[in-house]
């Protein structure tokens, strides 16, 4: 599969593609042409084709994509099939909704555990996931390593919770803290998630139709 600088904006189509192509085939549907696929998605064929070729040729001129195949070469291009460890700072309401109700494992992610500073759930386990007292934070990793780290605390700390995450060998940061977070070393990925980003767009896009 070839190897490329590729766009955020294919990057973030990918799963699109991934989730579209599983409701294909729970549909039962075997194959399907760019045309097909992309006005399903309200996108061209053009440009399925053009995201499709940063990783690669995939299909065949005249039968369109085998959808099944197509799932699992995007699904091992997003890195589905790795098990990346995880874990999450910060168990209240939201990393516990997060804990509770995301399928990490269908996403290729294994979540280890859970840390807070609250010692009335310090101890205990939701969703199967025991939580550890950040304390701990550095002595588990060093004892578990985890690649991908979760944050759902108050956004007062998120910068210096990222760090100790760092230093502890996280590559990725998934932040859903109110700071928009930025790092000093280079390589470390972050997707900073703002809820209120989609709700404020809907409005605007709500009241130009007005």
């Amino acid at each position: 599969m070839k190897k490329q600088k590729v766009s955020s904006a294919v990057i973030r189509r990918l799963p699109r593609y991934f989730r579209h192509l599983n409701d294909l085939l729970q549909t039962g549907t075997v194959r399907i042409s760019s045309s097909a696929l992309g006005k399903s998605m309200g996108l061209t064929a053009s440009q399925i084709r053009q995201d499709l070729s940063c990783f690669g040729e995939f299909g065949q001129q005249g039968y369109g994509y085998n959808v099944e195949k197509l799932q699992g070469e995007i699904a091992e291009i997003l890195g589905m099939n790795r098990n990346h460890n995880a874990v999450i700072l910060g168990a209240g309401n939201l990393g516990r909704a997060l804990i509770e109700n995301f399928h990490f494992e269908k996403n290729g992610f294994v979540l280890s555990a859970a840390f807070d500073v609250a010692p009335s759930i310090v101890g205990t386990q939701i969703g199967g996931v025991v939580i550890r007292d950040t304390a701990q934070l550095e002595n588990y990793l060093a004892e578990y390593p985890a690649s991908v780290g979760v944050l759902t605390v108050p956004g007062k700390v998120a910068g210096i919770m990222a760090e100790r995450l760092v230093a502890c060998g996280v590559r990725g940061i998934w932040n859903f803290t109110n700071m928009e977070l930025e790092l000093k070393e280079d390589n470390i990925v972050i997707e900073n998630v703002h809820f209120a980003d989609s709700l404020l767009a809907l409005s605007y896009m709500i009241s130009d139709t007005e």
